[in-house]
């Protein structure tokens, strides 16, 4: 056992390893109400013991048989969900987990909101049609009017909206086609570490891509500093490196049609961008025309601290990338752009599934509760307070290299303690450790080796404390598996 981790005045202990206690959870303030479970009927308690085991095991051996070889999360998280609310999951076989996954961050609101279950069933009981392709909808107005009523008023007085299909990826894609078409230029900027998707013009701009023509600029980090140096003075000389490949007539970079950046790298190791160097880029681009686009499918609607990561710089992009937590927790994503670069001609753009008004009214709902209950305030708090606790829990575990974050998108970077190389066999370990406590985390990073956090933003105090009290009882445990 690591023992009880002390959390503003509060300490949870963790179970035992496999265990499966939850925590009584409170709600944070402003959201009590809309927490409450509407009338309905109570669901049936799932089958206990050795027949509830039995539909677990098969029911994962048949998804083993019939899935592809491409499947991921259910290779490191061998559980089979059958009921979920809030941050807590449980399974076919009766065991309930802490979810700090919570659908790569989809779930700003957890699952099975109140208010998004009310926004859907609204809409199914109102005989609205489902599937509409690019027709206006009083759905989609009620969506759209809010969506730019939180969107950075510079960019909201002047945007148009494109709804693409609905994933993260189709928006970048589309992201990529409309700066091309509006410049007439092909290239692209993009940062070592990026994530920006799977399908093909997205993986280009990732940064694992290869024999791709995109640029790769460095994006900062303290932790494993391109330039060796980290703080203000690697973001400077990152800046300066851009600025200067730019502006080199021998630098073999022709002005590019765009710049794509996330505001944190999520995938890339959940690194935040410095304020001041995310300025530069906006300064760079805007001086030379290249249209500047903004990632923001993990960290919108409030992940961050802030409603759009960007603005913690005070940033205004000229292309923002939405999905995930803009759906409520279904399928749903967009680009909302200056409308100076809206000359695509019509169908340059399209996807059948483009439409999707349950997610358009779940999304509504969820983009309403975060901005009238300031749930980017209360993750930037949070966020804080569990940051300082896990940099008190790093110093007592010399294998945590760095802790780092914005809001509720934390990352910790296990090292080898003798050489500060990254560890992402240990990384591993923990994973599964926080599992058997009950606790749901994944792992990003250059190596695999930063375990992250992406909790719902209704986390309570409480439900924090027993995330934190799990972790701590999982890296201790983890260092003696991989020894």
């Amino acid at each position: 056992m690591g023992g009880a981790l002390v959390f503003e005045g509060q300490s949870v202990s963790a179970p035992s390893a496999g265990g499966a206690t939850l925590v009584a959870f409170s709600e944070p303030v402003g959201a009590a109400a809309a927490t409450q479970t509407p009338p309905q009927a109570k669901p049936q308690v799932p089958p206990q013991g050795p027949r509830a085991a039995a539909g677990h095991d098969g029911i994962l051996r048949r998804q083993a048989q019939r899935e592809s070889a491409a499947r991921t999360y259910a290779r490191s998280l061998p559980i089979v969900p059958v009921r979920a609310r809030g941050l807590t999951i449980e399974g076919a076989d009766g065991r309930r987990y802490l979810d700090c996954l919570s659908g790569a961050g989809t779930l700003a609101l957890g699952h099975n909101h109140p208010v998004v279950l009310e926004a859907v069933r609204g809409v199914l009981d109102s005989g609205a049609p489902l599937h509409v392709l690019d027709l206006a909808t009083p759905v989609k107005d009620a969506f759209t009017t809010e969506l730019f009523a939180n969107l950075p008023p510079a960019l909201a007085a002047d945007a148009r909206i494109q709804f693409c299909g609905p994933a993260g990826t189709d928006a970048v894609e589309a992201a990529l086609k409309l700066v091309r078409t509006a410049t007439g230029r092909s290239g692209l900027l993009a940062f070592t570490g990026a994530y920006h998707g799977m399908s093909a013009g997205a993986l280009d701009a990732s940064g694992g891509a290869s024999e791709v023509r995109v640029t790769r600029l460095p994006y900062p980090q303290d932790f494993r500093c391109p330039f060796g140096v980290g703080g203000a003075e690697g973001a400077e000389l990152a800046a300066r490196w851009t600025e200067n490949l730019l502006d080199d007539p021998k630098g073999g970079v022709p002005l590019p049609a765009g710049l794509i950046v996330e505001p944190v790298q999520g995938e890339g190791g959940v690194n935040p961008a410095p304020d001041a160097w995310l300025r530069r880029m906006r300064e760079i681009t805007a001086a030379r025309g290249i249209p500047l686009i903004a990632d923001e499918v993990q960290t919108g609607v409030g992940r961050t601290g802030a409603f759009w990561g960007v603005d913690h710089a005070g940033v205004v992009p000229d292309v923002m990338v939405l999905s995930k937590a803009i759906g409520g927790s279904l399928p749903l994503a967009v680009i909302v752009y200056r409308s100076g670069l809206d000359v695509w001609t019509p169908g340059a753009h399209a996807g059948t599934f483009r439409g999707n008004q349950l997610a358009m009214a779940a999304g509504t709902a969820t983009l309403a509760f975060v901005r009238e209950n300031r749930l980017a305030e209360r993750a930037a708090v949070l966020g804080d307070r569990m940051l300082a606790a896990m940099r008190g829990l790093a110093s007592g575990h010399p294998c945590i290299g760095d802790v780092r974050g914005r809001g509720l998108m934390i990352g910790l970077e296990l090292v080898d303690p003798d050489t500060g190389a990254a560890a992402p066999a240990l990384a591993a370990a923990v994973r599964q450790e926080c599992l058997e406590r009950g606790l749901i985390v994944e792992l990003g990073g250059r190596h695999g080796a930063v375990v992250r956090l992406l909790p719902p933003l209704t986390l309570t105090d409480e439900q924090a404390a027993a995330v934190l009290d799990r972790l701590a009882d999982a890296i201790p445990a983890a260092a003696r598996r991989t020894r």
